[in-house]
């Protein structure tokens, strides 16, 4: 259903866009990861685990950008997975303010118990698009979000220009 904001068509084909992506983009989420529950973790704690799986130690810093949560959150994440003993915390060496984090052996026997599933999950959410509109949701999906790096910086000078 488009949107029944009266703005402009170009307004409005904007909103709806960002409807049906928000939306699509949820319910990927949401089915993608349903089967983490069954072993005990959530998005955010599978996203670290599977970060430090495959990039090795890294810290809190890196891990909240790497899984696009806020280091507020992390900090919990990363105090539960320790808890359970699937992380640990080291300070760096070179830079004592900063903690790093490695995955147990516990936890990378999860990751590795886990990811295979999680693959096939992910491939059966995308089975509903032919190969060829794989690869063009690829290339769009990729285009808007470099488009997009950076511009919270620049919406304070567009802003002024129209102030102007």
């Amino acid at each position: 259903m488009p949107t029944r904001y009266a703005g402009s068509p170009q307004e409005r084909a904007a909103l709806d866009a960002y409807i049906k992506l928000w939306r699509a983009a949820h319910a990927v989420e949401v089915t993608a990861n349903r089967h983490l529950t069954d072993h005990g973790l959530t998005i955010s704690q599978f996203g670290v685990l599977e970060a430090l799986y495959h990039l090795g130690p890294l810290s809190q810093r890196q891990l909240a950008d790497k899984i696009l949560r806020s280091s507020g959150n992390l900090t919990m994440v990363i105090d539960n997975l320790e808890r359970d003993g699937l992380v640990r915390r080291e300070r760096n060496p070179q830079d004592r303010r900063m903690m790093n984090v490695f995955l147990t052996a516990a936890g990378e026997a999860l990751v590795t118990r886990v990811l295979p599933d999680h693959v096939r999950g992910i491939q059966d959410v995308f089975a509903v698009l032919a190969p060829e509109e794989l690869d063009q949701l690829t290339a769009l999906t990729r285009k808007l979000g470099r488009g997009l790096v950076g511009a919270e910086d620049e919406i304070p000078l567009r802003q002024k220009r129209r102030d102007l």
